[in-house]
Order: structure tokens, then sequence, then C-alpha cells
């Protein structure tokens, strides 16, 4: 394969987190600007400044059974949330700086940042597209380690990871026969923990599809190369080609196959050569219904990605199981904001059908219905070398006029699949379990206030060498709005941590008021 004609690295449009925070300030004094001719009811810019103040009262902010010591927690808040729906660009973003204080000193005040943005530029009209993601959040850095899903524990197993990426690409028609797609993509995840690794992926990609198809038949190919480095580990390369038929039996169905060639150097120091094939099928029914699958034959193995989603007026219903490798730093098992963010966002697919203006449409419910966006999204750890990862995932959502229900369970299973690597991670002692199960009850008591129940329950084993964890919480909110533009909440919760390594149980009362501007 003759990498040369690969585009070179983009590095220079990765910024540092620093120059992200600052971009993210211009961005929002630049929309406010133009924000002041927006007629209102169209697209434009909206800015929503706020600031949220939080109270926590724990029996046991180091989280140990050893002298257990409680502690009063301000945590103080501002943020803002963007968004910019223009006819070439569409921008989410959520963006705030938490200032956590301690009351009787038990730890030194420390600043924590939580982002989540996305969003596209048609650079040239419906040719060359720009697509960007950035997100920070608290994760763990080991899965053996001290286990905690509150920020304000004094928890050296926690640390700060961002990730942001870019992706260029171009589309197009050749010839009239087939339509191509060529992009680059580059991402960066990095901890502010010293031992963990800074992880730099690069994805360059060509895939071309047969414009018209003959009684229902058509052809595909593509190319792909991604280049993978660790600050704590080493690069690794991957080249693929593969081309193959594909059959539409009918509007609804689609099946393929392909045949292939992958050069790797997972397990060696140089690449070697090894002979790929996949099927795959693509089941729309209708657009409230989804289904995926495709199996492949890769130098590691058998890989597979299977996906199912239904969807009525008031439920959705997420299946998804997949097998591959994994190149991110953090073994993440969701997104920043987790599953039930995640579940929401496909529910109101239907009723905004716009990415940007269906994630303010979430995080309003969530704030307004006492649930959790981020349950069950911590079951991660950070990792310094190419793994193989199958994981698992059920997830359910009821919402009714007054009642909302809530589910998601999953579990995973990584190894580690670059054997040449000597980073030490988790992985580099063998394989590692997790199981995770989340189910919330939300009811709304009046038009303005809501109950919300939340049980949560994570596990993570590994070889004998290693000690499991296991975390269990359950909490109870009562929240609702305060005024036009402001929230209160008042919330309980009970942790309770078993395993070899930190185990603790801890209580907590909350309260929070949120004044939007």
């Amino acid at each position: 394969m003759n990498t040369n004609l690969l585009p070179p690295p983009l590095a220079s449009l990765i910024p540092s987190k620093t120059m992200v925070s600052g971009l993210l300030v211009l961005v929002a004094m630049s929309a406010q600007a133009q924000e002041s001719e927006v007629v209102a009811g169209k697209s434009g810019v909206t800015i929503v400044p706020r600031v949220t103040l939080t109270e926590t009262l724990t029996n046991n902010v180091a989280l140990s059974n050893i002298n257990p010591r409680s502690e009063q927690v301000t945590e103080i808040s501002p943020g803002i949330r963007l968004q910019i729906d223009g006819a070439r660009i569409k921008t989410y973003l959520d963006y705030a700086v938490t200032e956590v204080v301690y009351a009787k000193n038990t730890a030194p005040s420390n600043s924590l940042q939580a982002l989540n943005a996305f969003g596209s530029v048609q650079a040239i009209e419906n040719q060359l597209v720009i697509d960007f993601k950035g997100t920070i959040s608290q994760q763990t850095i080991s899965a053996f380690g001290s286990q905690s899903l509150d920020n304000t524990s004094v928890n050296a197993n926690r640390t700060e990871v961002s990730t942001y990426r870019i992706s260029p690409y171009f589309k197009g028609q050749l010839a009239g026969i087939a339509d191509y797609e060529a992009r680059y993509s580059r991402s960066i995840t990095s901890s502010d923990a010293e031992a963990a690794s800074t992880s730099t992926t690069n994805d360059r990609s060509i895939k071309v599809t047969s414009s018209n198809s003959y009684k229902g038949l058509g052809w595909t190919a593509d190319l792909t190369r991604q280049s993978v480095s660790y600050s704590e580990g080493r690069a690794t390369e991957s080249d693929t080609i593969n081309f193959g038929p594909l059959y539409n039996v009918n509007p609804q169905i689609q099946v393929y196959a392909k045949v292939g060639r992958e050069a790797n150097n997972f397990t060696g120091e140089t690449k070697q050569s090894y002979n790929t094939s996949t099927l795959g099928v693509k089941w729309v029914p209708s657009t409230l219904t989804t289904f995926n699958l495709e199996r492949s034959h890769r130098s590691f193995g058998d890989a597979y990605n299977l996906s199912l989603e239904h969807r009525t007026a008031r439920t959705v219903w997420k299946f998804t199981d997949n097998k591959d490798v994994s190149s991110t730093s953090g073994q993440t098992a969701t997104s920043s904001k987790g599953s039930m963010y995640d579940l929401l966002f496909s529910q109101f697919a239907s009723t905004e059908p716009d990415p940007a203006a269906r994630a303010r449409l979430v995080d309003d419910y969530l704030l307004t219905n006492g649930i959790s966006a981020t349950a069950n999204a911590d079951n991660s750890f950070q990792t310094a070398a190419i793994s193989l990862q199958r994981r698992q995932e059920l997830s359910f959502a009821l919402l009714g006029v007054r009642d909302a229900i809530t589910f998601v369970a999953s579990r995973s299973e990584s190894s580690r699949l670059d054997t040449v690597s000597t980073a030490v991670d988790d992985l580099a002692a063998g394989q590692v379990r997790q199981q995770s199960l989340s189910l919330q009850f939300a009811h709304r008591l009046t038009p303005d206030y809501a109950l919300g129940l939340l049980f949560s329950w994570q596990k993570n084993s590994g070889n004998a060498s290693l000690s499991d964890t296991n975390l269990r919480s359950t909490n109870v909110i009562v929240g609702g709005k305060l005024g036009k533009k402001s929230t209160v909440l008042l919330g309980a919760r009970r942790t309770v941590a078993d395993g070899d390594s930190a185990p603790y149980s801890e209580s907590a009362v909350i309260g929070q008021i949120n004044v939007q501007f």
C-alpha cells in the first residue's frame, strides 16, 4: 500500500486543553455579538449563561473505613450553553468550571471542568465538511482502585480526562457511477493523572460506493489507515483494504459482503499481513426501528457489531453487542454524559431531528425531571496500549405523562491486544471484566416539582492477582423550578464499596440551586 498518497497528520488543528478553554470563550463572545441580529424564533445563535451552587454534607469525604471524616463541600459552577444553528455552521456546546471548596480543609480547593461540544462546518457546501467534538469529564484511573461516583470525594483514583476530535471529509461523485468520501480524523485523549497515558489517533479513509444498482446489486470498496501512539507506550499502525458486492433486497433490507487484506503491528515490531472477510445486513423497517449486524474475520479473530433500536411515542429500546479493537487511552463505556443521556437523545430524535437542538432539549428534560444524566457513565479506566474489547449494553426508557423509568445494564471484557508493549495499566496483568446496572424512576409531584430515585451498581473483576471492586449507590432527589429561570434540588445518597483494595461506606445530603440568565 502506497502510504505516500495519504494526507499528512494535521497536528496543528488539535489545540491543548488550555487553548480549547480560551477558544470556547472567544466563540461565545463572537456568538453573543451576533445574537442581537437574530430574529426571535428563527435559526441563529442561542447563549444561556448559568451559575450552579451545590452544598454537600458527607460523613466520609475521603472514602475510607478507617477514621472516616465528615466534611461540608461547596461547589460553585459558572457555565454556558451555546447553540449555533446556521446554514453552514451547526454547533452545540455546554461548558462549566466548578470550584470545589472543603470547609474543614480536608483537601485543597480544586477546579474541575466539564465539556460536551460537537458540531460541523460546511467549508464547501455539500462537499467539504469539518466535524468536531470535545468532551471533558471525571473518570476512574484504575478499575481496581477506590471507586466513586461523586466529584467532591477525595479520591486519588479519579482524574480529569479530555478528548478532542476533528474530522474533515470531502464527498462527491465519480463520473456519475459512484459516490465517494475521503475522510481524515485526528483525536487526542489526555488525562491530568501523571501515570496515565495520552493517546493520539490518526485515521485516514477513502470509501467508494456504486451510485446505481442493477436489479438491486451494487458494490463498495474502502481503504483505511490508522496510527495510534501512547505517551506511556508505543505506536501501532493498521492498514486495510476491502472490496465486495452489496444487494438491496428491498428498500428496507440491504446485505453486503467484503474481502480484503489487513497489515498491522499489533503483535510484533513489524507489520504482518492477513486476509480479511466481512458479512453484514442492514434492516430499517421504519423510521422508528433499525437493525444492523456485521461480522468480520480479522488478524486477531472475529469482530462483530450488532445494534438494535426501536422507538415508540413514549419508549425507546436499545441493544448493542460489539467486539473490536479499542485505541483510546480511557476505556470509556459511554459518552461523557452517560447512558441515560444517550438513551433520551435517541428517544427525542423524532421530536427534534437536529442534534444540537435535541441536546438542549435533553438537558432541560433531565434538569426538570430529577434524572441523573451521568448515571452509568463512570464504568471506565485508563489504558496505555491497543486493546480488544467486547461490550454489551441493554437500555430502556419509558416516558409517561407524570412518570419516567430508565434502565441501563452493561457488561464488558477487555484484554491487551498489543503483546509487544511494556506499558503498565490494568490490562498488563490480564483481562478486566466489568458489569454495571442503573435504574431510575422519576415522578412529577406537581407541574413544577419531581421526585427522582436512582439505584446503580458496578462490579470490576480481573485475574487472581487483582482485587475485585463492587460499588452500590442509592440516591433520592426532589427538585423543580424556583421561578422562570431557576431550579432547586435536595437529595440524599448512600454508597457502599466492597473490595480488598478500598472498601468504604458513605452517606451524604446534597442541596443545589441553578440560575440561568
